[in-house]
């Protein structure tokens, strides 16, 4: 060391832990030097690994967020939380039974539903399967999700009995537009001395919707109950009544005051049963997904480590030096502790930024990716939506972040306490 070196300052045994001139070495260690350039290539490379794993989580878990988050908003939408259907004679009370559900506190609606599976044709003899739902008017127009996106048309026709609503891909697979015919085969049809005929009629297509979720777009057909009672030979009863609630994820506490309500025998299902399957294998993918990208942050953090003890085993001189000059153990450890921490801190900050600016723009990104490779990228036919979603929990994001840190500062430990271990008096004489 120059004369210059020997004259400055020494540090005090008893400096305060974290003082400015541990600081001030630590930042040091941080700016790289010609000779210490491979060290600084790993900084870099942890530093790097570390943004993009916090990034690529909070990303990801946004996504998977906003996906169950829409799923959940389009399936209750459309369907009932609670399914009440018969056991000991037919729902031919139903009026008066959706009245008295309707009063039960915590319940906003209750629909009486017949519903059926037909074959739907269009113009040029196309087909498909679909599902035909028969809801009253008034009904229809309560479910928000459907009847306030009409893409095409109006529910005037609907509303008069003469006509019915489909969604926009299946009217663009038929080839269908508002003021068209569709044709609907029922395989229970009339019943003629020469059997069961299926039953073929057409209807004008009064209104287009679109909800966002292709797999309700393509295959559901609404029609007025009264026809759909006609049609399917329920004339004066139907199949079920839908049951929708205040709060979904407290279904449990309205069951027995719907049993209560309906004052005969009852057959209930919710929304947990009847999506038991999907739902469960999202929380699956979820927690799955959550596992193997912390691997990303872990790994970084792992080059860190090796960083570090580089860092340490090129510094045993200077290390030997400060010891020799005062400092303490535990300031070299502080010193060492505070160079690892720096890259895992500024990493989940950055990793942080990218991942909100991402999540606020993710379907900007797949419509930019999907017009650069020519391909539809997520295709609704397939992911059920016909956008991106990204919703990103407060809660969810502050667990990443800490986790980062965590591990970040975990990786910093055993290289700092190896540098608060070295022999001054070893490290000076292999020199």
């Amino acid at each position: 060391m120059s004369d210059q070196d020997v004259s400055a300052p020494m540090p005090a045994a008893s400096a305060k832990p974290f003082s400015a001139f541990e600081r001030m070495v630590a930042w040091r260690y941080l700016r790289s030097r010609r000779k210490e350039a491979f060290i600084s290539v790993i900084a870099g490379f942890s530093f790097a690994g570390i943004t993009l794993g916090v990034a690529t989580l909070i990303i990801v878990m946004a996504v998977m967020n906003g996906f169950r988050g829409e799923l959940i908003t389009r399936i209750l939408g459309i369907n009932g939380h609670m399914v009440v259907q018969p056991i000991d004679r037919p729902l031919d009370d139903y009026v008066g039974l959706a009245e008295r559900f309707k009063l039960v506190d915590g319940v906003v609606n209750a629909i009486p539903l017949v519903e059926g599976q037909t074959l739907a044709s269009g113009v040029g003899g196309a087909g498909t399967g679909a599902l035909v739902r028969g809801v009253s008017a008034e009904d229809f127009q309560s479910m928000e999700i459907v009847s306030e996106n009409i893409r095409s048309g109006d529910l005037v026709g609907f509303v008069a009995g003469e006509g019915v609503a489909i969604g926009s891909r299946m009217a663009q697979s038929l080839g269908l537009s508002a003021g068209d015919l569709i044709t609907l085969v029922a395989p229970e049809g009339d019943v003629t001395p020469f059997g069961m005929t299926p039953r073929v009629k057409a209807y004008p297509v009064t209104a287009i919707f679109e909800v966002g979720m292709s797999e309700y777009d393509s295959s559901i057909i609404y029609m007025p109950l009264e026809e759909a009672q006609l049609y399917f030979n329920a004339e004066g009863v139907v199949q079920s009544i839908e049951v929708f609630v205040d709060d979904p994820d407290d279904i449990d506490a309205m069951r027995p005051l719907i049993e209560a309500a309906a004052e005969r025998q009852i057959f209930i299902t919710d929304w947990r049963q009847r999506n038991q399957t999907f739902f469960s294998a999202l929380q699956v993918e979820r927690n799955v997904m959550f596992m193997i990208l912390t691997m990303i942050i872990l790994v970084a953090a792992l080059n860190i480590v090796s960083g570090l003890i580089m860092l340490v085993k090129d510094k045993g001189r200077d290390i030997a030096i400060l010891r020799t000059m005062g400092a303490s153990s535990g300031a070299v450890m502080r010193i060492f502790f505070m160079t690892g921490a720096a890259i895992g801190v500024t990493g989940t900050i950055a990793g942080f930024a990218l991942g909100v600016v991402v999540c606020l723009n993710v379907e900007r990104i797949r419509q930019f990716f999907s017009w650069l490779s020519g391909t539809t990228l997520f295709n609704p036919e397939l992911y059920f939506l016909s956008q991106l979603p990204a919703d990103m929990d407060s809660g969810e994001t502050l667990l990443i972040l800490i986790v980062a840190l965590a591990l970040s500062f975990i990786a910093t430990l055993i290289p700092s306490w190896r540098a608060s271990r070295l022999d001054p008096v070893q490290a000076l004489r292999y020199e």
